[in-house]
């Protein structure tokens, strides 16, 4: 699959200088346009479009140096129709405008070309199953948080302490459902899993479909298949670098590709730093390229 994901970069590389099709990228790649985003994101540190930018305008500014064009020309070469929204963009990544970076001494900013290898590391290993799993409805309360990759989510962790002591009861009443108890559910707003990228996060339980809970929120979710793995380390840093290595570990290694829905994760509270079981739920479906090629 790591094959498959550089020649999808090679190919993205030769399409800088107009619109990117990225379903035309994932295809090469083999795998949807939604997981070749996530997977992008989480293999690269920064949502698709803003490495394409990057690029472009790294591009771009060795042309702008260079002197040879027009500022309007290399604006149109890159693919913008007006010299101020290329302005903007080349601002947005070098810190000034292109006709100041002609100036003599001008400190511009590099993206390098991006590509993927496997880096052994030890001899972790990871445990999952593979679980088809009819719709269901998450009940509970939920709030918008920022993704933090290390340490506490303070936003996450306020959300489950204001939690009245009623509402944890009748979660508890309603759960009947696998992943069992209380859990937490995230649905991402966009593809980037950067730093700081916005969340709904949930706190409740699973419950069947024709659940009715005025008192509560309702998230449904549609039948599909989820790859569950199984946890035990010190939190919350055990539960991160596991979500870190299901995205660069093991997709690239298996035939699954992520799926839109939430990602589940059923935890015991316990304090910072603290050994505890968990389980995270991610929502998968098989992929159209083999694993490894």
């Amino acid at each position: 699959m790591l094959e498959r994901l550089n020649q999808a970069l090679d190919h993205l590389e030769t399409c800088l200088d107009r619109e990117v099709d990225v379903a035309a990228v994932a295809r090469i790649a083999a795998v949807s346009e939604y997981h070749f985003r996530r997977l992008f994101s989480a293999l690269a540190g920064m949502p698709l479009p803003v490495y394409v930018r990057r690029r472009r305008m790294t591009l771009a500014a060795a042309e702008v140096l260079a002197g040879e064009l027009t500022l309007l020309d290399v604006a149109v070469r890159y693919g913008y129709g007006s010299g101020e929204a290329f302005a903007r963009a080349f601002r947005s990544v070098h810190g000034i405008g292109p006709g100041e970076a002609r100036r003599a001494g001008a400190v511009l900013t590099a993206q390098p070309r991006m590509s993927f290898r496997v880096v052994v590391e030890g001899s972790t290993t990871m445990r999952y199953r593979i679980v088809e799993k009819e719709s269901f409805r998450v009940v509970g309360r939920k709030a918008r948080v920022p993704l933090v990759h290390e340490g506490v989510n303070a936003a996450a962790a306020a959300h489950v302490e204001s939690l009245d002591e009623q509402a944890i009861v009748r979660m508890k009443e309603l759960a009947d459902l696998e992943p069992a108890g209380i859990l937490s559910a995230a649905v991402y707003l966009t593809d980037s899993r950067e730093e700081g990228a916005e969340a709904d996060y949930w706190t409740g339980v699973a419950t069947s479909p024709e659940t009715v809970a005025e008192d509560l929120d309702a998230l449904d979710v549609p039948a599909g298949t989820w790859a569950v793995f199984d946890n035990h380390g010190p939190y919350p840093s055990a539960l991160q670098e596991l979500w870190r290595d299901v995205f660069t570990q093991w997709f690239p290694s298996n035939p699954y590709a992520s799926r839109p829905g939430p990602e589940l994760l059923r935890a015991q509270p316990v304090e910072i730093g603290e050994e505890t079981d968990s389980q995270l739920w991610i929502p998968v479906e098989r992929s159209s390229g083999n694993a490894g090629a």
